[in-house]
């Protein structure tokens, strides 16, 4: 039996948002684009709908970034770098070194690993290349 929730045009609207950009917005960023096009949304509203999809392995958290979560509409696993300038949030494409991680926590420990997450910081390319590092 399926135990998602109904859906509505408004999850489906903060879902499409969410898949459509690479940025990894906050609630408030996705709020704005799609009000536009929704003028009775709430921010709250946007804050349930992304509870639920987080919920249901729709859509997943990336980092917190000055203060703000991040969502992301890729749920399948990949890492991400943060810009310690510009706080920008990429995806990054690694070798899967997951897979005898977890092999090993399972054999080592017992246990069984259900997720992870990877952040790695620095500058990305576009304030390196401006010179803003201040080094």
């Amino acid at each position: 039996m399926d135990n998602r929730r109904k859906t509505s045009k408004k999850r489906e609207a903060v879902l499409a948002a969410l898949r459509a950009v690479e940025d990894h917005p906050t609630a408030e960023t996705l709020y704005m684009r799609l009000k536009p096009d929704y003028p009775e949304l709430s921010l709250g509203t946007v804050y349930r709908n992304l509870s639920v999809l987080l919920e249901e392995g729709l859509a997943a958290t990336v980092a917190t970034v000055d203060g703000q979560l991040r969502y992301d509409g890729r749920t399948e696993p990949h890492a991400h770098f943060i810009c310690r300038r510009c706080r920008r949030v990429l995806d990054l494409e690694l070798p899967d070194t997951v897979t005898p991680m977890y092999r090993a926590i399972r054999e080592e420990l017992g246990c069984a690993p259900e997720g992870h997450s990877l952040n790695v910081s620095g500058l990305c390319a576009a304030c390196r290349s401006a010179g803003r590092a201040g080094n």
